[in-house]
């Protein structure tokens, strides 16, 4: 396919395309402008041999169409589609950033809140696609743009269906191929746990800086996905938080029985995580003896050194693993075994409950009775020590100081005298979540060496409920800022703009979470600050010289709609349109830019003009009577001729309308003109002054749209021109003209009169 041959184009009447910004292996990604909607788009046109495939074509436009009706933020939007004979092409929204990929090229191994924080929006705009039937079937990083806010679109909804339809893995399925689930590579049915084996690829990519599987050749690529056996991400980055490698690990489980069932699951997942990063999930049952331990049942056994990573720990668990049970700790061999691991943990969190019922019914025997047995054991150690210290047989050792110390970080080895018990967690306003906050026996105090240390650790200060969000329409950004600042729930504000015509510019036009919804500590606020209307601007039609109706129809189909029209008196014909303002009375010119929503007034010709008769006093000469009546648009004016005595010849004696009165001017004007006194001798003959030829450039009107026939008249009856056609556009014409001294002539258009002009023939 030729990238360059669709530059310049306007498809469909509508898109005008400017320069290639991408390509890829189905289709060429343009930037265009919409003359319609006058912004700029970007528009994915197909390659030829895939337009030539009518089954492609039909399942390109019924998939585009389903996934236009998808709208979220974390989603680029579909505009518009279309499937001609010119072109098949998708137009999307114009996105300024980087595609995910370039991203981690750019920086190499992301941080655990980088890749939570892309994984997060990847995840929402799968929720939203999944809830509505829809598999995205090509998640990688590729896919997903980053813009410059941070925030980040996944792109090609829909369109990974139809190329997936072939099944093959030819090398436009290169890029593809190191995302793609077990199920995709072996050909099988596809659905939304698809797209979550993806992303969870593309978060060990984000946290190791490489994909988990890499091959000479996709098939090499795709044959791994189906085995399986990839590195746990904590053997590439020894940094990466247990919590987030689980979720990645059973994101990536090659059974998808084993993965989340839904977005939703795993959003759920990555909040908890997100609020507290030091997290273990347990995906698997919890043994019954391990219960028994944390409820103190029973006098507990020595506990062993906890492992110190992920990978330590889900080898552990791999230990313990059934012989059917995968060894590389992906996924679980059937469905059974997932539900009986379920049942467990059900059981477990059953009996804890009623462990801890029978504990506060008891407590007020047990404390009566602990208080007696502390006498006598107290009376009992007393005797011991007082032997021990006679016969020199009992050692004791001091307590060690567990305070302050992070609890997921300790190493029990230390302190090989004493069993160190998790006793609870507890909320501290004193102590950091994770860190001890208290333990039995303190610090400093000697006991026998294999001592039980009891410790508590603190889950930080508690939490206070949120409100639900407020209505913050109209406000600035700062207030709005201050408010969310002083709700003290570590709230992320993100501000962006749109545009909107009832909040003035600057102000908060609205949020999301919406106003009334409840709010979560650490939740993201968006908060949309108006940007003012959104002002279009197009180019205004030359409808000047065409029919009202027909002007204000194609106005409105220009995207004018603020238009009114007001008739004035006119020598132009009925209907005809003279001039556009604005609402201040500005003229607005043809052929210029202005805001669809300006307010139009067009003016248009009533058909009849009236004007007032001047006064011709007896210093008026014929001629300029002749050319003040023909400006002020009087037709039919005839001239007479009587002696007096007393006006110099050629000057106006009188008019047969009088001077001031208002009269239609296509009235019939007598002007009465002196010829001097009455001569009293024969007069003597004169000696005509010579005729003279002239080139006249006449300019023609420039609204006729159809060909016209054009009549000039001379003087008293000359025709110079009669009925020549003349064709629309036509500027100027040139006319030879015969007279003598000052004479005028009259231009008529299709047989009307249409205006007047002066000859100098003694110039």
């Amino acid at each position: 396919m030729d990238s360059e041959k669709y530059i310049g184009r306007l498809l469909d009447n509508r898109y005008e395309i400017l320069e290639v910004i991408g390509t890829g292996g189905m289709a060429v990604v343009y930037k265009a402008r919409c003359h319609r909607l006058n912004r700029l788009v970007a528009i994915k046109i197909l390659r030829d041999d895939l337009s030539e495939d009518m089954d492609f074509r039909r399942r390109f436009h019924a998939e585009s169409q389903a996934v236009a009706m998808l709208s979220h933020p974390n989603i680029m939007s579909v505009y518009d589609t279309s499937v001609t004979e010119e072109a098949d092409y998708i137009v999307m929204e114009l996105i300024e950033g980087i595609t995910l990929k370039q991203y981690m090229e750019k920086k190499g191994v992301l941080n655990w809140k980088e890749t939570l924080h892309f994984g997060m929006q990847i995840a929402k705009a799968l929720e939203h696609a999944h809830s509505r039937g829809i598999v995205h079937r090509d998640i990688k990083p590729h896919n997903v743009m980053v813009l410059k806010n941070g925030s980040v679109k996944v792109t090609d909804f829909g369109i990974a269906r139809i190329m997936s339809k072939s099944n093959t893995l030819t090398k436009e399925a290169l890029g593809s191929v190191h995302y793609i689930s077990p199920e995709q590579a072996r050909g099988g049915r596809v659905d939304n746990r698809s797209d979550l084996y993806s992303l969870g690829i593309v978060m060990y990519e984000m946290m190791t800086g490489r994909p988990p599987y890499d091959g000479e050749t996709p098939v090499a690529v795709a044959i791994q996905h189906i085995n399986g056996g990839a590195q746990m991400p904590s053997v590439l980055n020894p940094n990466i938080p247990g919590g987030l490698e689980q979720i990645i690990v059973k994101c990536m489980n090659r059974d998808p029985a084993g993965r989340y069932t839904t977005a939703t699951e795993l959003l759920n997942d990555l909040e908890e995580f997100r609020k507290d990063p030091g997290i273990l999930f347990d995906f698997g049952a919890l043994p019954v003896d391990e219960v028994t331990r944390l409820q103190g049942m029973n006098q507990p056994a020595p506990k062993p050194a906890q492992p110190r990573t992920t990978a330590e720990r889900v080898a552990a668990r791999n230990a313990q693993r059934p012989a059917h049970q995968n060894e590389n700790g992906l996924h679980l061999a059937d469905e059974a075994e997932l539900k009986r691991r379920q049942e467990q943990r059900r059981l477990a969190r059953q009996q804890r409950e009623e462990l801890e019922e029978k504990r506060n019914k008891t407590m007020t025997t047990a404390v009566a009775i602990c208080s007696g047995v502390a006498v006598i054991a107290l009376l009992i150690l007393l005797v011991v020590l007082y032997n021990g210290g006679m016969s020199g047989d009992v050692t004791t050792v001091p307590v060690p100081t567990l305070l302050g110390q992070i609890y997921k970080e300790l190493d029990t080895s230390r302190y090989p005298n004493f069993e160190i018990v998790l006793s609870d967690y507890n909320y501290s306003d004193e102590y950091e979540h994770g860190i001890i906050m208290d333990q039995t026996p303190k610090a400093g105090d000697q006991v026998a060496p294999g001592t039980q240390i009891k410790i508590w650790v603190s889950m930080g200060p508690k939490e206070k409920e949120l409100p639900v969000i407020e209505n913050l329409k109209n406000m600035t950004e700062e207030a709005a800022r201050n408010y969310l600042d002083a709700l003290d729930g570590k709230l992320v504000p993100i501000v962006r703009t749109e545009h909107s015509d009832e909040v003035e510019e600057g102000r908060v036009t609205r949020t999301e979470p919406a106003a009334g919804e409840p709010l979560t500590r650490g939740q993201t606020v968006t908060i949309y600050i108006s940007a003012g209307p959104e002002q279009v601007k197009k180019n205004v039609p030359n409808v000047i010289g065409a029919n009202i109706t027909g002007a204000l129809a194609i106005l409105n189909q220009n995207g004018f709609e603020k238009l009114s029209s007001m008739e004035e008196d006119s020598l132009e014909s009925k209907g005809q349109v003279l001039r556009m303002e604005d609402a201040e009375g500005n003229q607005i010119l043809p052929n210029t830019m202005v805001d669809v929503k300006t307010e139009i007034t067009v003016f248009y010709s009533s058909g009849e003009m009236y004007a007032q008769m001047p006064d011709f006093s007896g210093d008026t000469t014929g001629q300029e009577a002749m050319k003040l009546l023909s400006d002020l648009g009087f037709k039919n004016v005839e001239v007479e001729e009587e002696y007096h005595e007393e006006i110099p010849a050629g000057n106006v004696i009188r008019t047969n309308i009088p001077a001031g009165t208002k009269v239609d001017v296509t009235a019939s004007v007598v002007l009465t003109l002196s010829s001097g006194p009455e001569p009293t001798e024969p007069p003597t003959e004169s000696i005509a002054p010579p005729l003279v030829t002239k080139e006249i450039v006449i300019y023609l009107p420039q609204n006729q749209t159809e060909p016209y026939t054009l009549t000039i008249m001379l003087g008293s009856g000359i025709t110079v021109m009669d009925g020549k056609e003349i064709q629309p556009g036509t500027e100027t014409i040139t006319v030879a003209m015969t007279g003598t001294g000052v004479m005028y002539y009259e231009i008529y258009i299709n047989g009307e009169y249409l205006r007047s002009e002066k000859v100098d023939f003694s110039a």
